[in-house]
């Protein structure tokens, strides 16, 4: 996995510039989400600035085949700032929650592939906690994607009911991650062994 903090600094990687390409791909061209593109290429939103986190996964010819973006509690991110109303109480916040958003992984991928690198994402989130202190992740999640993010296993519970906006089912979500995660991973058959690469490789 390949880690970078702030949008200015990503952009100036290939490899961080292929992984908002392909966000442009997932999230407009598929998806249809009503987001900012820029120069035709690139889906970039607000929260995309110098306190966002990127994490990309590689395969072995060191292309982007996914990447999630990590956003500071601490400061304006999506479940606190557009969807508060999906929880129940004060969306959390503090110094050790980060919120997931924009999971993504390359259209290119055959099903197989999909679920391996799928797998490798989710691993490489749990790391990254485990390695900076983050004690929970928070995120906002469609109906069917929130259901696959409770079989990996780990510690996932709903922040409030279920509600539709723009005829999407969303939950907010709080994932909390200790010691025991990893073996709950394991457990679930979702843990894979990743690594940190050289950042350089990828300018």
């Amino acid at each position: 996995m390949h880690i970078e903090t702030g949008f200015s600094q990503a952009m100036e990687h290939h490899l961080f510039r292929a992984m908002f390409e392909e966000r442009k791909r997932v999230f407009v061209d598929l998806l249809r989400w009503n987001v900012p593109v820029v120069a035709g290429r690139y889906e970039v939103d607000q929260f995309d600035d110098d306190r966002a986190i990127y994490i990309v996964i590689t395969g072995d010819d060191g292309d982007h085949r996914a990447s999630a973006r990590l956003l500071p509690t601490t400061h304006d991110h999506i479940l606190g700032t557009i969807f508060p109303n999906l929880c129940k109480e004060a969306p959390p916040r503090g110094a050790a929650i980060l919120e997931i958003t924009r999971f993504c992984l390359a259209r290119k991928l055959r099903a197989r592939e999909r679920l391996e690198v799928r797998n490798q994402l989710v691993t490489a989130l749990v790391e990254y906690a485990l390695g900076n202190h983050i004690r929970s992740y928070t995120g906002v999640a469609e109906w069917p994607w929130f259901q696959q993010i409770l079989s990996f296993g780990w510690h996932c519970l709903p922040l409030g009911l279920p509600a539709t906006d723009q005829g999407r089912c969303l939950v907010a979500l709080q994932i909390d991650i200790d010691g025991s995660t990893r073996e709950q991973l394991r457990a679930s058959g979702v843990f894979r062994p990743v690594g940190v690469a050289d950042l350089a490789s990828a300018a």
